[in-house]
């Protein structure tokens, strides 16, 4: 048999199933080779309970700091966010079984203490199944995950209000369904998946706007509102949960989504076809929100080829992953899909067509 051709000429010609193999193939083994240089990286489980030990333990300390006065809510909010941001990526190499896939208890425990942490977003356990339909279908109209976080969506107002609050994002979706069952499955299915951490989140978060935001209306106008005895006593407990809990998540999940949001394409991707599913977005001014993320724009495409990978070695690997992944034509900070509502080919008519055959 023919050896392969490795020129750049040869694997100009090589189609999207043989260059994401050599993707797959260059990762895996940067991944294999610094496991062997650093043997303790094997020990994936302790890794795992150590990270998620950090980062529970961050946002704690950040809240004691900040409920004894120690640290203003301006710093609280986004150091918590990013201790979050770790649960996140633990979060989301729990669904992919990283971590005690063979102890159910501790799996699930974690599973539980993660989401704990990260109020604002869907039941993990109903995350899961979302999540591996989304690698079946990545890009396409049966891709629902990034379907919820605004992908293949028009930029504007709309949009951003979509990214920053989830219930807005379920309820500005419900016109563009095309049948009323469509719209009672986005609806009810929205409900179920939020419920119970998300209920409490985000009525918490709206319980504070609307107290904080009609107060300042009335002060504006020079009257007072006489509130419920049992909410006024409550309110500074909502004050103190918003600053260490809800207001990070609030921040996180944003820029999360963000990032997310426009780092995959949608509407005109090749069913299969990896390197049409995402690009690498990192530049330079995208750091803010990358900060809030765990780098999520740079690393997160490297997953769509090397999926058993935890986020730690993703971030390791990097170099060497980019490289590869620029080779074999993935894409880096394509600002037109920004533009082109993150379709691959930048001919939105053609994508809403083959979207809409497809739904």
């Amino acid at each position: 048999m023919n050896a392969p051709d490795m020129t750049s000429a040869g694997m100009a010609t090589w189609d999207h199933t043989r260059k994401s193999a050599h993707i797959r193939n260059v990762v895996t083994r940067a991944g294999a080779d610094l496991r062997l240089r650093h043997p303790w990286l094997r020990h994936q489980n302790a890794i795992g309970v150590t990270i998620l030990c950090i980062a529970l333990a961050g946002m704690l300390g950040s809240a004691w700091l900040y409920a004894h006065g120690v640290i203003a809510w301006w710093l609280c909010i986004p150091v918590a966010a990013i201790f979050a941001s770790f649960t996140h990526e633990l979060e989301h190499d729990l669904i992919h079984w990283m971590y005690f896939r063979k102890r159910p208890f501790a799996h699930h425990l974690m599973m539980a203490l993660v989401w704990l942490a990260r109020p604002s977003t869907i039941n993990p356990w109903i995350r899961r199944d979302l999540h591996f339909r989304h690698h079946k279908y990545s890009g396409t109209a049966r891709d629902i995950e990034e379907q919820g976080i605004t992908n293949g969506q028009p930029w504007g107002l709309r949009r951003l209000l979509m990214l920053a609050d989830a219930t807005a994002a379920i309820v500005l979706r419900l016109p563009q369904a095309p049948t009323w069952k469509r719209r009672a499955f986005l609806l009810l299915g929205g409900l179920a998946a939020y419920f119970p951490l998300g209920w409490l989140h985000w009525g918490l978060w709206y319980c504070f706007l609307g107290v904080h935001g009609a107060d300042a209306v009335a002060a504006a106008t020079g009257h007072a509102i006489a509130w419920p005895i049992a909410l006024s006593q409550a309110m500074p407990t909502i004050d103190l949960l918003i600053v260490v809990w809800i207001g990070p998540n609030v921040l996180r999940s944003f820029c999360l989504h963000f990032v997310s949001s426009n780092m995959h394409y949608y509407g005109d991707v090749e069913d299969g076809n990896v390197i049409q599913q995402t690009q690498v977005l990192n530049p330079w001014w995208l750091w803010p929100a990358q900060l809030f993320c765990f780098n999520f724009g740079s690393t997160h495409a490297i997953h769509h080829f090397v999926v058993k990978e935890p986020f730690y070695i993703r971030q390791w690997t990097a170099p060497v992953a980019h490289r590869v992944m620029r080779e074999m034509g993935v894409r880096f900070n394509d600002y037109g899909s920004f533009a082109s509502a993150n379709r691959w080919s930048r001919t939105p008519t053609a994508a809403a067509d083959i979207n809409a055959a497809r739904a």
